[in-house]
């Protein structure tokens, strides 16, 4: 019974969430600060899904100007826990087929997300092009999920190279977001699911790998998360043994 009205309150509420908000981006189409404020608006559900996010960040963090944003990626369910932790004016960037999906796909582009054909090897090639253009035009930052796709529960994937790419060519700092594990934390049927914690780590300075490949900033923020992650994971485990 629980799921069902979750399922059905989670429905009617992001289809509204999805057609004010096209209607209101209609106003300023494509204003980057736009998808700051709906993707705190999808954050919000984790409170039906019965989830406690904890959210840090390191001092300073409002006003670190242009930068790549990097998260681990594990299922759907990062849309809610890691949904506040974005910074405007931040874009992400998503696979073209977005678009497609009813009511969301066409709040995405009208936010002004950036959308990639991830079959098509040298559009990804521009599309690393037009996020540098992107820097160098306005005051802007990125989301991205290197690992390309969710892990549901495999642990850290490896890293694609795009992101790294873009942030040295571009000389902006990389910012990893963690957040602990939920694969099958979740339930749907279960009133309480326990303690998401979501953390942005301090930027990595990409000017450190200047001369060097992106393969090695990409590896080095890799260690940086699959590190925190474990210790997050570990003090989840320990507060919610506490709690009982």
């Amino acid at each position: 019974m629980l799921l069902l009205l979750r399922a059905l309150f989670v429905c009617i509420y992001s289809v509204i969430v999805c057609v004010f908000g096209c209607l209101w981006c209609c106003l300023t189409p494509r204003n980057p600060r736009h998808v700051a404020t709906f993707a705190h608006a999808f954050g919000w559900l984790h409170n039906i899904f019965g989830i406690r996010v904890e959210s840090r960040k390191f001092d300073g963090a409002d006003n670190i100007g242009n930068a790549i944003y990097i998260a681990n990626h594990q299922n759907n369910y990062d849309m809610i826990t890691a949904a506040n932790m974005v910074q405007p004016p931040t874009v992400t960037v998503g696979k073209k087929s977005l678009v497609w999906v009813p009511f969301f796909g066409p709040l995405y582009w009208l936010t002004g997300n950036l959308l990639i054909d991830r079959n098509n090897k040298s559009k990804a090639h521009d599309t690393i092009s037009d996020v540098v253009n992107q820097f160098k035009k306005k005051k802007i930052s990125f989301w991205m999920f290197p690992e390309g796709t969710r892990s549901r529960g495999r642990g850290l994937l490896p890293f694609k190279t795009g992101a790294f790419h873009a942030a040295i060519a571009a000389g902006v700092p990389v910012i990893p977001v963690v957040v602990s594990d939920t694969h099958e934390r979740i339930k749907l049927n279960r009133w309480r699911n326990g303690l998401v914690i979501v953390e942005m780590l301090p930027p990595v300075d990409v000017k450190q790998f200047e001369g060097q490949s992106a393969r090695k900033l990409a590896t080095h923020c890799r260690e940086l998360m699959a590190a925190r992650i474990e210790e997050l994971n570990a003090e989840v485990a320990r507060r919610e043994q506490e709690n009982r």
